[in-house]
């Protein structure tokens, strides 16, 4: 029997090699891009609970979050996409679609 999931990841995104400020966003845009039920391996350099404090906010209920490796040298996470992804918001923002700059 075959899962109708599809739990293959691709090669490790290993976050030593991007700028620091890259960090973050480069894997945002790789998880915005899973489908329910893929998943997204992540290596890193240190402990990356920050980033796990902004997945529990921005990503709540849609993500499962599995630490593989601890350090102290390397840290590997695997982030699986649980929930569909959410409708875009048609609301007014506090930008008044965008008037502010931000």
């Amino acid at each position: 029997m075959t899962s109708t999931f599809a739990t293959a990841t691709a090669t490790p995104l290993d976050l030593r090699e991007l700028a620091a400020h890259e960090r973050h966003t480069t894997v945002f845009s790789r998880f915005d891009a899973l489908q329910t039920g893929q998943s997204l391996q992540l290596q890193s350099d240190h402990d990356p609970q920050p980033l796990r404090s902004q997945f529990d906010k921005r990503y709540r209920g849609q993500f499962a979050w599995a630490a593989l490796e601890g350090g102290p040298a390397v840290w590997r996470v695997q982030l699986t996409r649980m929930g569909a992804k959410p409708a875009p918001s048609t609301g007014d923002s506090c930008c008044s679609g965008g008037a502010c700059g931000g």
